[in-house]
């Protein structure tokens, strides 16, 4: 539904309420924690206000216009379109919309029609790439050592509940320095600028770990403080690019036909590989694979920025490798 000029902004909303969410569940986790014994009741219990705004928020959220041309309801879908747009001028994309969701009724299986040669970017990028890779970054690796550090500072039983606060916090701000620059620099830029600062982060953090701790050794409070730091920098690198991003440009990249199923597959292959992270523990494999991802977005990836949705398939036919595919399906579909 947004304006291709601030989706990459509209998108980061969605990370940033999140973000939130998870803070402010956070911060009540921590002081309930210290409301014996029936703490954990009220922590839960007030689960119910954020269900109850989202029950009564749905029951006023209207149709997207993709979703209502799909059904057929054209002078609904183009009142939407006229209101969230805010102008009547929207004649050529509501056209455009139309075009594309009578090519997508054509498609009868849109799961088999994701693996076709034509949509092999999409596949490669989007459903399978990206999304792996926002697990493979190591973020939950990282965090899993956070409250090691904070113990180290004298944070006691209540490390992990600060650690996670704070990295939470830092998560917040994070998405908010996405909103101001996914559309100003790019994808592309933040996934590959990012890359690199959590490449070296990485690989400082591994090193010292390897170094400094374990083995009935214990860090040293001027220790734990640098690498908490470095670790609050690398949550910051990470959610300002490769946590957003891992959503957004799967979003963006799909055409209609298959966006439905590209997008299940990208939560399918999300989740499959956080269950995978959850069982590694090797800061040097990540620091290697953060790397490799960098190089994928490099190779790989155009930029999506402030391209509309019904036209980023013209990205692919100007790219080194990708144009192959596409133009290979032009040729078999010319008269």
């Amino acid at each position: 539904m947004a304006p291709a000029k601030i989706r990459g902004t509209v998108n980061q909303l969605f990370q940033l309420t999140t973000c939130v969410g998870i803070l402010v569940a956070n911060l009540i986790n921590y002081k309930t924690d210290q409301i014996h014994p029936w703490g954990w009741r009220l922590s839960l219990g007030l689960a119910v206000v954020p269900a109850t705004l989202m029950f009564i928020g749905g029951l006023f959220l209207p149709e997207t216009p993709n979703s209502l041309v799909e059904q057929g309801k054209l002078e609904e879908a183009k009142a939407v379109l006229i209101k969230v747009r805010g102008t009547n001028n929207i004649e050529a994309e509501f056209q455009d919309l139309v075009e594309a969701s009578e090519a997508a009724r054509a498609v009868k299986n849109p799961f088999r029609n994701l693996l076709a040669r034509r949509n092999r970017p999409q596949l490669v990028i989007g459903a399978i790439g990206l999304p792996a890779f926002q697990q493979l970054t190591g973020m939950n690796s990282i965090l899993f050592y956070a409250p090691v550090m904070f113990q180290s500072l004298g944070f006691g039983g209540s490390a992990s509940l600060i650690s996670s606060t704070m990295t939470n916090a830092a998560l917040v701000i994070a998405a908010i320095m996405s909103m101001y620059s996914a559309d100003k620099f790019g994808r592309r830029f933040l996934l590959l600028e990012a890359s690199v600062e959590m490449f070296c982060y990485m690989v400082v953090v591994g090193v010292t770990l390897a170094l400094k701790f374990g083995e009935g050794k214990e860090l040293p409070k001027s220790l734990g403080l640098v690498l908490v730091i470095l670790i609050c920098l690398f949550v910051l690198a990470y959610g300002r690019s490769w946590g957003p991003m891992g959503w957004l440009v799967p979003s963006e990249i799909f055409p209609l036909e298959t966006r439905s199923a590209g997008q299940s597959v990208v939560v399918c292959v999300n989740l499959f590989f956080t269950a995978l992270i959850a069982q590694l523990r090797n800061i040097p494999l990540f620091a290697g694979l953060v790397f490799g991802m960098g190089s994928f977005v490099y190779f790989l990836l155009p930029e999506t920025k402030q391209v509309p949705i019904e036209e980023v398939y013209l990205l692919w036919r100007q790219h080194w490798l990708w144009k192959k595919y596409v133009e290979d399906h032009d040729e078999k579909t010319d008269p």
